[in-house]
């Protein structure tokens, strides 16, 4: 390849004074010009009382204990709650630990009896999680303390002596390993049980049967391949056998009932389902129970009388069970609502299931699966701060340019008129098979209560239908991803559905290179942007953090014939000199573990350099928050009240 331009590389790196002193002077103009904006001390009161509702977590039940997470509306981070019998109470306050709410609660594992819950913490949103263990009953930390456990899976021995984890090399973004802990023991001294001489740019995690004896590692290369295996804890030597080892294809492996269950789209781009005998693992003893339907399969779960099948169809969820005797039957109780997380064991015949809906708050359901029926019955619900009635969600279709059809929700005030005249924001994402599911938007209100349109488009690279639509935006095919998104912009300014010249995009991460590359491909459909902790530089990316897990996903930069693809769309290098771009906000963290916030100085200072327009693009970067995982309540509200005050001021309506 030539040479390629980049007169912003100073700005790499975070640590540079200048790159502190020019990021300090972007900061000051976007808070001048953003609490400038007349909407926003009052966005900022709506939201915040929005934003006051609960959320919850989906409980796991271990002994006579169920363990949850629960965001109360009034406290600035999530905490864990533990419920015995009636008696409810917080097991662990990030909010006790530190005043300043900076730190978050990352993942949880409660133990096989309740007695103890594994839990990793991290500070300013930056992931970098350290592995604790709490005594339930007294609320007693123990020693352990256990760095550099980002994303673990915990499976506990049976007898909690200690449990199976994985951990990255100190301060590595790759390499991660499964270790053996027993309590009180030296970290350090863990024996390595699964992981050595693998791909550092794999991920593994871990699952394991009700009574300890199944032990399933699996090490996945990027978000459409990975290896399986499986382990008899009971051997006299931890031994893994390969269940599905060097085959282009996913495989999600849940032990239990005495069996392997198998989710793949290995021949099956919708996925189909396996049940396998531990004793006997090899392909050829597998057999099919569920073949590949028109919907996807997307997740399974296990109860003693039934699995659980968690099907999408046509971008809804739909819950299914099958029985012993090979009876699948539907649950009707989602009516219509996002299946957005469950729990169920083997060993109990039961399944809690956590749905939502735009406009309808978390409920956790208790679904008891007989041999013949399964009867549900509301565990916990949150109120709502909206009324769900005032609004409507109705789903269109767009066409790609190659003939693809696009689905997209459009939210309004159920007595908004179609007659072409309303300001528009489309969000999207569009990769990794990500779904965009129907999900509980309640600071959205304000936005629809003016008379603004909010659209999400189900674009390919997302999981919706299966990995054919993932593999279609994916590397060569990422612009397949691009054009549906600029299908989709101009349907809504076409079908009367909204202002062709007012309409906005909004994405984040991959969501966010989603739409830079858009403002740089079609600057003239746009006009205003949001994008939030995003990639741009599509040559450089693979060098900061974790971006090398992405190489599976985007391709490799230094392979020529894949930077030549990305070149072609790299946001960053788009940007033209003497073009009128739409007006930009965008957002970023200094603490940011997974998108560099590079990216996002980067590509504001070329754009800023480049526009011949006098639209705004302003840049603001938060010091203490990271991707978005652990971001305290007050500044979540901060930055939800930039994003739609800067649409308020540049789509025009007036708030209600």
């Amino acid at each position: 390849m030539s040479t390629v331009a980049d007169p912003f590389a100073y700005l790499e790196d975070s640590n540079d004074p200048a790159t502190i002193e020019w990021t300090a002077a972007q900061n000051a103009r976007a808070r001048e010009v953003l609490d400038g904006i007349a909407a926003r001390p009052e966005l900022v009161r709506r939201i915040e009382e929005l934003a006051r509702v609960d959320q919850l977590g989906v409980p796991v039940v271990r002994g006579n204990c169920s363990f949850l997470m629960i965001w109360r509306g009034e406290i600035e981070q999530a905490s864990l709650h533990v419920r015995e019998g009636d008696v409810d109470r917080v097991l662990l306050d990030p909010a006790a630990l530190d005043p300043s709410a900076l730190t978050a609660i990352d993942w949880w594992y409660p133990s096989p009896n309740g007695t103890y819950v594994a839990f990793g913490l991290s500070q300013n949103g930056d992931e970098r999680s350290t592995l604790h263990v709490l005594e339930v009953a007294s609320g007693r930390r123990l020693s352990e303390a256990i760095a550099d456990t980002r994303y673990s899976k915990v499976s506990w021995l049976a007898d909690e002596s200690g449990f199976f984890y994985t951990r990255y090399p100190p301060g590595a973004h790759y390499g991660a390993r499964a270790y053996r802990h027993e309590l009180g023991a030296d970290f350090g001294d863990d024996p390595c049980i699964f992981g050595e001489g693998r791909k550092p740019e794999e991920t593994i995690s871990l699952d394991d049967s009700a009574d300890g004896r199944w032990l399933v590692a699996t090490a996945s290369l990027g978000w459409n391949r990975s290896d399986a295996y499986v382990a008899d804890t009971h051997a006299e030597i931890l031994s893994f056998v390969p269940l599905a080892e060097g085959i282009p294809a996913l495989f999600e492996v849940c032990p239990g009932n005495g069996a392997l269950y198998v989710r793949t789209d290995d021949g099956a781009p919708r996925f189909r389902l396996f049940e396998v005998d531990p004793h006997r693992p090899a392909r050829e003893h597998w057999r099919e129970i569920l073949a590949e339907e028109t919907a996807v399969l997307s997740g399974l779960a296990i109860t003693a009388n039934a699995l659980a099948l968690h099907y999408l169809d046509n971008v809804r969820s739909v819950l299914r069970f099958r029985r012993h005797d090979g009876t699948v039957t539907a649950f009707e109780g989602l009516a219509g609502a996002t299946l957005c997380d469950w729990w169920a064991s083997e060993d109990r015949a039961e399944l809690y299931a956590l749905s939502v809906g735009y406009f309808t708050p978390p409920v956790v359901q208790r679904i008891e699966i007989s041999q013949h029926a399964a009867t549900a019955q509301v565990w916990a619900a949150v109120d709502s701060p909206a009324d769900a009635t005032r609004y409507r969600v109705e789903q269109h279709w767009c066409v790609s340019p190659d003939g693809t059809r696009i689905p997209i929700d459009v939210l309004s005030r159920a007595d908004l008129a179609r007659d072409g005249t309303a300001p528009a924001v489309l969000y999207g994402y569009g990769g990794f098979s990500v779904s965009l599911l129907p999900s509980f938007s309640p600071t959205l209100t304000p936005w629809l209560d003016a008379g603004g349109v909010y659209a999400v488009a189900n674009l390919r690279g997302g999981g919706e239908f299966g990995e054919l639509w993932h593999h279609d935006g994916m590397r060569e095919r990422k612009q397949n991803v691009f054009d549906d998104f600029i299908a989709a912009v101009e349907y809504l300014g076409t079908s009367a559905i909204a202002d062709p010249a007012r309409i906005a995009i909004y994405g984040g991460s991959n969501g966010g290179l989603l739409v830079a590359a858009v403002a740089t491909q079609r600057p003239e459909l746009l006009r205003a942007v949001v994008c939030v902790v995003p990639l741009t530089d599509m040559l450089r990316f693979h060098h900061f953090l974790i971006a090398r897990l992405w190489i599976a996903e985007y391709g490799d930069p230094d392979v020529p014939a894949d930077a030549r693809i990305l070149r072609a769309y790299s946001p960053y290098h788009r940007v033209r000199d003497g073009v009128r771009y739409p007006a930009m906000l965008i957002q970023t963290a200094e603490s940011d573990s997974r998108v560099d916030p590079m990216h996002a100085r980067k590509f504001a200072a070329r754009v800023q350099t480049a526009t011949a327009g006098d639209a705004p693009i302003l840049l603001y970067v938060e010091p203490n928050a990271g991707h978005g995982v652990g971001k305290p309540r007050t500044k979540v509200v901060a930055e939800l009240a930039d994003r739609w005050a800067f649409l308020f001021g540049e789509l025009g309506p007036s708030l209600r």
